[in-house]
C-alpha cells in the first residue's frame, strides 16, 4: 500500500495520488536528491507477482529512458523496493487527450492536426531508436498547461505486449490495430493505425468501432470497414479525411510506410486542406477470386479465334500442370483416369509430348550458350581490349543483370541515394532495381539547385521489398517566404503554421490587456515580411493582463513631502488634509485614509492627514530646543536626505519551485517610471530566503520577482511585495 509521505527507493517522497490505470497507479513525488517534482508510476500487485513481466518491464523502461524528445515524457529512473516496482518519469502538469476530447466534444481541424503532428514526431523518434509504442491512445497522450503534447508509457506498453495480459489490463481495444487484435507482430505501422483511430476521435468526438464487449470491437477491427470521418463531420477537409483513412487501412502495406510520410501529409493538409495529394493504394484485382460462367468462357474462346486454337497446346500444358497436384492429392483417381483426362483435355499424343520436351531442352541450351557468350564478351575474353570505351560500359550492364537476378532471388533490394539527382535520373536508377518513384512534395533550398531532389523518405541503405515506392521532395530553388499572419492564434497553431512554411520559431512572452493568455500578440518579423527559408521568427505570446494593483505603504510618521513622493511613485492620487496630534512632529503624517497593506488599483485616491502643530504641547524643559535657526534646518534636511531606504524580508518557498538556480529582481516605481534591477543570482538557493537590498529614495514598497532557470532559460515563477524603510 502506497501512502502519502512514504519514501520509495530511498529517494522519492510520495506527495499524493494523481491517477490510476489498468496496470499502474501514478503518484506525484519529490526527488529528494535533485529537489524536483516527478511522477512515479507504481505497478499494481498482480503484475508485481509475475517475475517475467517485471524483468521485461524493467528492461523496456530502461530502453525508453534512452529516448529524449520534446514530445515524449522523459523516463528518469526505474527500480524496485520491498513495497513496489516503479518507474520515475517527468511530471507533466496538464490533462490527458482523452479528458480534453471529453471536455470539448470534438477538436477543431487545426488543433487536432497540430496534436497529431506532435505525437507523430515523438513516435518517429522512437521508431528510429527501434522502439514501437504498441499502445497509442488518447489516455497515453498528455497536453501540458503550456500547450505541449507528450506521449507516455513506452516501457509499459512494450513490456506488456510481450506477455499474455487480458484486454482490460492492456487498455482499450478501440485503438488496437488488426494485426495486434489477431495476435500478430506489431510494428511501426501498428502505431500509425492507432494514431489514425486517435485522430478520428479528435475530429469526430467518437471512435470508429464500438461494442458491448472487447471481442465484439476486435472483430470489427478485423472485418468491418471504417466509416469515413466526413460522414460525421461534413465540413472536414478532404485531405485530412484521406489521411485518416490511409492510417486506418486493414492491410499494413496500404498504410503510411513511415511516420515521416504521415508528418509530411499532415503538414501539407494545413496549407492545402482540400488538396488531392494523399495516395490510397487500390486493392489489387488479382488478389480476388473471380468465377467465370460457362457463357463467359465460350465468349472468350470465340473471340480468340484461330489464335486460341494455336495456343491450345500451351494452355493445355498449363492446365495439366495445375491439375497434376490435385490428382496426386486425391486417392479416387488412378493412373488410368489420369491418362484419360490427359487425352480429353489436351489431345496431345505421347510422341508429340516427347518432341515438345526435347525441343524445350534444346531451346534452353541455346539460351544458356548465348548468355555465356554475352557475359564473356562483356568481360573482354573475346579480344575486345582494343575498344576500352565499350568494355567500360558493358560491365555496368552485366552488373545490372547480376543485380536483377539477385533481386529475383531474394525479393529484397537496397535503396540507393537519389538526392542531388534529377527526377529522370532517379527514376532510371530506381526502375533498374524494381523500385517505384513518386513525388512527395516541394521545398525551397539554399543548397540544392532547382529541379534536383532534396530528400527521400526511404533512406539510402534501407532494405525494402521490390516494387516499393520511394517518395522524394524536389527543390524549388532559393525562394523567399512570406511570414504568415498568426496573430490571435494559439501558440501551438502558430508554431505549426510557421514550421510548416519552412521557418524556425523562437517563443517570448509578455503581458497584454487585450490578447488572451496563450495567444500570439505579434511576430518579429511581422506578418507579410519576405524572409529566406529557415529564418527564425520570434513569436510573442500573451501572459494575459498584468497585475496592476499596488499595495498601500505605511506613511505614518513620515514627512509630508516624503509621503506624497512615495504614494505618487505608486501611481496613487494624493489628497492632503491637516490636523493636530501630539504623537508625531509637525509636518508629519498623522493618519492615512487607506490602511497600509491594502491592495488598490492605480490612480486610487488616498488622503493623508498632516500634523499642523498648532496645538502641539511642548515640554517647558525642551521649549528652547524647538527653536531652530535656518542654518540648522538646512543641516537637518541634508542629514535626512542622506538616509537609506532598505528592505530586509524573508521569502517563503514558491509553490511551483522545482529546485533549480534562481534569479531575484526588484521592481519599483520611481517618478512614474518602473525601475528594475537584478538583486540575487544563486545557483543553489535555500528557501526560506532572506532578501536584503537598498531601494530608491523615498519609495517604501517594491515588487520582488523570482525566476527559476528551466531548460537553460530563466522563467518567472513567483512575485512578492516587500516594504522598504528609511534608515
Amino acid at each position: 500500500m502506497i501512502n502519502e509521505g512514504m519514501l520509495i527507493g530511498e529517494r522519492y517522497e510520495i506527495l499524493g495520488l494523481i491517477g490510476s490505470g489498468g496496470m499502474a497507479d501514478v503518484y506525484k513525488a519529490r526527488d529528494s536528491k535533485l529537489n524536483r517534482l516527478v511522477a512515479v508510476k507504481v505497478l499494481r500487485q498482480e503484475f508485481r507477482m509475475d517475475k517475467t513481466f517485471v524483468s521485461k518491464f524493467q528492461k523496456e523502461a530502461q530502453a525508453a529512458a534512452g529516448l529524449s524528445h520534446p514530445n515524449i515524457v522523459s523516463v528518469y529512473d526505474v527500480g524496485e523496493d520491498e513495497n513496489a516496482n516503479f518507474i520515475v518519469m517527468e511530471l507533466v502538469e496538464g490533462i490527458t487527450l482523452k479528458d480534453y476530447i471529453k471536455r470539448k466534444k470534438k477538436l477543431s481541424v487545426r488543433e487536432a492536426t497540430s496534436i497529431a503532428i506532435q505525437v507523430s514526431l515523438g513516435l518517429e523518434a522512437a521508431h528510429k531508436c527501434g522502439l514501437v509504442h504498441r499502445d497509442v491512445k488518447p489516455q497515453n497522450i498528455m497536453i501540458s498547461t503550456d500547450g505541449k503534447v507528450k506521449l507516455s508509457d513506452f516501457g509499459i506498453a512494450r513490456a506488456a505486449s510481450s506477455n499474455t495480459i487480458s484486454s482490460n489490463v492492456m487498455g482499450s481495444v478501440h485503438y488496437s490495430s488488426p494485426e495486434q487484435v489477431r495476435g500478430g507482430f506489431a510494428n511501426a505501422q501498428s502505431d500509425i493505425y492507432s494514431l489514425g483511430i486517435t485522430l478520428y476521435e479528435m475530429v469526430t468526438g467518437r471512435v470508429p468501432f464500438d461494442g458491448d464487449t472487447s471481442v465484439a470491437i476486435a472483430i470489427k477491427h478485423l472485418q468491418e470497414e471504417i466509416i469515413p470521418p466526413n460522414k460525421y463531420v461534413p465540413d472536414l477537409p478532404y485531405s485530412l479525411n484521406q489521411i485518416i483513412l490511409k492510417c486506418t487501412q486493414k492491410s499494413v502495406d496500404r498504410r503510411y510506410a513511415s511516420m515521416a510520410d504521415l508528418i509530411m501529409d499532415l503538414k501539407r493538409s494545413l496549407v492545402d486542406p482540400n488538396g488531392n495529394f494523399v495516395e490510397l493504394a487500390p486493392l489489387s484485382s488479382h488478389a480476388q477470386t473471380i468465377m467465370l460462367s460457362k457463357a463467359e468462357m465460350e465468349a472468350i474462346q470465340a473471340a480468340s479465334g484461330s489464335r486460341y486454337e494455336d495456343d491450345d497446346d500451351d494452355d493445355e500444358d498449363d492446365d495439366e500442370e495445375e491439375e497434376r497436384p490435385r490428382r496426386r492429392r486425391s486417392s479416387r483417381y488412378d493412373e488410368d483416369d489420369d491418362d484419360e483426362d490427359d487425352e480429353d483435355e489436351g489431345g496431345i499424343s505421347g510422341a508429340l509430348e516427347k518432341a515438345m520436351t526435347i525441343g524445350g531442352f534444346i531451346i534452353g541450351a541455346i539460351i544458356i550458350v548465348l548468355l555465356v557468350v554475352f557475359i564473356c564478351k562483356a568481360a573482354g575474353l573475346f579480344g575486345n581490349s582494343s575498344k576500352p570505351e565499350s568494355s567500360s560500359v558493358v560491365p555496368s550492364s552485366s552488373s545490372v543483370v547480376a543485380q536483377s537476378s539477385q533481386v529475383e532471388d531474394t525479393g529484397k533490394v537496397t535503396v540507393p541515394d537519389i538526392t542531388g539527382k534529377t527526377v529522370s535520373e532517379a527514376q532510371e536508377i530506381l526502375n533498374k532495381l524494381q523500385l517505384g518513384i513518386a513525388k512527395g512534395g516541394e521545398a525551397a533550398s539554399d543548397t540544392v539547385a532547382e529541379g534536383l531532389i532534396i530528400s527521400q523518405d526511404l533512406m539510402e541503405g534501407t532494405t525494402v521489398a521490390t516494387h516499393s515506392t520511394v517518395y522524394y521532395v524536389i527543390s524549388t530553388g532559393v525562394a523567399d517566404i512570406t511570414v504568415p499572419d498568426v496573430t490571435g492564434k494559439s501558440q501551438t497553431v502558430a508554431e505549426t503554421t510557421l514550421k510548416s512554411s519552412g521557418l524556425e520559431t523562437k517563443i517570448t512572452q509578455e503581458n497584454s490587456d487585450t490578447v488572451p493568455i496563450g495567444d500570439v500578440i505579434r511576430t518579429n518579423p511581422k506578418a507579410g515580411t519576405e524572409v529566406s527559408t529557415g529564418s527564425t521568427v520570434e513569436v510573442v505570446v500573451s501572459l494575459g493582463k498584468e497585475d496592476t494593483q499596488v499595495e498601500v505603504p505605511n506613511v505614518y510618521g513620515v514627512s509630508e513631502n516624503t509621503a506624497k513622493k512615495t504614494l505618487t511613485n505608486l501611481n496613487l492620487t494624493v489628497v492632503v488634509d491637516t490636523g493636530t496630534s501630539t504623537k508625531v512632529k509637525a509636518g508629519e503624517v498623522m493618519a492615512q485614509s487607506i490602511k497600509a497593506g491594502t491592495k488598490v488599483d492605480q490612480k486610487t485616491e488616498i488622503t493623508i492627514t498632516v500634523n499642523s502643530g498648532a496645538d502641539t504641547t511642548q515640554d517647558p524643559d525642551t521649549a528652547g530646543d524647538a527653536t531652530v535657526t535656518p542654518g540648522e534646518e538646512d543641516e537637518d534636511d541634508e542629514q535626512q536626505e542622506a538616509k537609506v531606504w532598505a528592505c530586509n524580508q524573508r521569502l517563503d518557498t514558491p509553490p511551483n519551485y522545482s529546485g533549480g538556480p534562481v534569479k531575484l529582481t526588484l521592481s519599483q516605481v520611481v517618478d512614474g517610471q518602473t525601475v528594475e534591477k537584478t538583486v540575487v543570482e544563486n545557483e543553489s538557493p535555500e528557501f526560506p530566503l532572506t532578501f536584503s537590498t537598498e531601494g530608491a529614495e523615498g519609495v517604501s514598497v517594491g515588487t520582488v520577482y523570482v525566476y527559476e532557470k528551466i531548460d537553460g532559460e530563466y522563467k518567472k515563477i513567483a512575485k512578492y511585495t516587500v516594504p522598504f524603510e528609511e534608515y
